[in-house]
């Protein structure tokens, strides 16, 4: 629908030099006020010189195929609404039948390469709730984007160097040294929770020998140990959580590598690095940064910001086209300074982009769940999915805005009804599954249907069915997957209700076969939509 209306616009104003991909096209608030509207002729008054309903008669006017609009309003100040017909929008459903998946996306990325890092917890202890959140929303918005025509490389970014991995040594070790009933002192900032134990206690199961080793040796080994189990179980639990990533870089190969070093030499040809009260600095504010930034501290030693300036130019030298960083909501104050040193490097001011996800509360019935025995300071990812499944958490994950404060009830979760959001979106296609297997006649070609026993909700539906592929595309550009589960809910909204109310398959068998067409029609948009979250369409429930 939306597309139709860009190329009539477009070929209304194509000799005015404007380009249409450019003009705003809308879903109107109030019903009716039309299907879509814009207010392209607001927008183009002052280039044409001409008053804004003019020029939206003139684009009313030039338009030769009026037959699939049922009627054109102008409203206000100069919005034109459109109003399609029930002609058009048959010939549309049927499409959306033959092409299916093909139908439904826009290939707006044309082969770009792009990089998207999310979740790159510390492997100190197990994933929590908001590394859950930022794993569900990399792997949704790599999945749009792929399918909107980019070639996305998912990628993890391993902080196993510096104080945390040191830290987490350290626990282990000294409850490493309690197991063996010997007194050591635990970290006053150290790890706490069940799986500092049981690293422990897993260590000395294994370790059978070479106990009277210097102490700064097993502690070493003791790190190694911990920091590389640790990342296996955060591999474990992704994958359980349906989220795969491509690549793995270590921040210990950065330095390794001497790509650190490299870095700020880099930055120093370029003349944005200057030394300062015996430390070295980052000119940040030289690209809208409200202060300039250490990189190596007066004692010499790297700041946190050094190996990320370093990650980020290696990354940036791969050739992708774009690159997009999920981080938790308390690093916004770094965005800044990582967006102006890609471009001291020499990349455009919005090559790196940031997405910012907010902490999630655990309730159950309404009242915030207790923490963890195993993490004990936070519920564990794990906790959730055995609770509630993969499926669930995810969805739940992306039901809201990832920068705003999102609050999962576990019971709500759990429950079989229209409270459950996915519960609500994955019935529907099951529901319309069921159907089908009911329905008595042949129902492999649904393409010759008559379309004027459509009744006024079945045309409502069918307008929602061909409004995803505008949804689609507008939450590719955004980054915004949550946009496909605000619909699919809406779209499930509709459906129930529907089936409650008509029944689809009846005596009638050019009636059955319309309503068949249209629940084929829902159940094609429901798989692609929760394909894109990474959700299972079940067949049964």
């Amino acid at each position: 629908m939306e597309k139709i209306l860009r190329e009539i616009i477009s070929k209304a104003i194509k000799d005015q030099g404007i380009d249409a991909r450019n003009i705003e096209i809308e879903i109107p608030k109030e019903q009716n006020f039309g299907d879509l509207s814009t207010p392209a002729a607001m927008g183009l008054s002052r280039t044409l010189r001409k008053p804004p309903r003019k020029i939206a008669e003139d684009i009313i006017n030039s338009i030769e195929n009026k037959e699939i609009f049922e009627k054109i309003d102008i409203a206000g100040p100069g919005f034109i609404n459109f109003t399609f017909s029930k002609k058009y929008l048959c010939s549309e459903l049927k499409e959306l039948l033959e092409k299916q998946d093909d139908f439904l996306i826009e290939d707006i990325g044309k082969g770009k390469r792009v990089q998207i890092e999310f979740v790159s917890a510390n492997p100190t202890g197990p994933l929590h709730l908001g590394h859950g959140r930022g794993a569900a929303l990399g792997a949704a918005l790599s999945n749009l984007l792929q399918e909107a025509g980019y070639k996305v490389e998912r990628e993890f970014y391993i902080n196993d160097a510096g104080r945390q991995i040191t830290l987490l040594g350290m626990s282990v070790f000294a409850k490493y040294k309690q197991l063996l009933g010997q007194e050591y002192p635990f970290p006053e900032d150290g790890y706490r929770g069940e799986y500092i134990e049981e690293l422990a206690r897993e260590f000395k199961e294994q370790k059978i020998k070479d106990r009277d080793q210097k102490t700064e040796e097993l502690i070493d080994e003791i790190t190694e140990f911990s920091y590389k189990k640790m990342l296996s179980e955060i591999r474990k639990d992704l994958e359980d959580f349906g989220v795969f990533f491509d690549s793995w870089q270590s921040e210990r190969e950065l330095y390794q590598e001497s790509e650190v070093e490299k870095s700020i030499e880099e930055l120093k040809k370029l003349g944005y690095i200057y030394e300062k009260d015996r430390a070295i600095w980052f000119k940040s504010t030289a690209f809208k940064d409200d202060k300039d930034r250490v990189v190596i501290k007066k004692e010499g030693d790297y700041t946190y910001f050094a190996p990320d300036i370093a990650y980020h130019r290696k990354k940036a030298k791969k050739g992708f086209d774009e690159i997009i960083d999920i981080w938790g909501a308390d690093h916004h104050g770094y965005v800044l300074r990582m967006q102006a040193v890609m471009q001291a490097f020499g990349y455009p001011e919005d090559y790196l982009k940031v997405l910012l996800v907010q902490m999630v509360t655990l309730l159950r019935g309404g009242k915030p769940v207790q923490m963890s025995k195993r993490a004990g300071e936070f519920i564990t990812l794990r906790e959730v999915i055995d609770e509630i499944g993969a499926d669930t958490t995810k969805f739940m994950f992306l039901t809201r805005r990832p920068d705003s404060h999102l609050e999962v009830d576990i019971e709500i979760a759990k429950a079989q009804s229209s409270e459950n959001p996915v519960y609500y979106v994955q019935y529907a296609h099951a529901r319309i599954n069921s159907i089908f297997e009911k329905a008595s006649q042949d129902v492999k070609d649904l393409t010759n249907f008559n379309g004027e026993l459509f009744n006024k909700e079945e045309i409502r539906i069918i307008k929602k069915l061909l409004l995803y592929p505008m949804m689609f595309k507008n939450a590719a550009i955004a980054h915004e997957p949550h946009r496909i589960t605000f619909y699919l809910q809406e779209l499930a909204g509709m459906f129930h209700p529907y089936y409650h109310k008509h029944r689809v398959v009846s005596e009638d068998p050019e009636l059955t076969r319309v309503r068949l067409a249209m629940c084929k029609a829902i159940q094609i948009v429901i798989r692609h939509g929760l394909k894109i979250l990474g959700v299972k369409a079940p067949e049964r429930m």
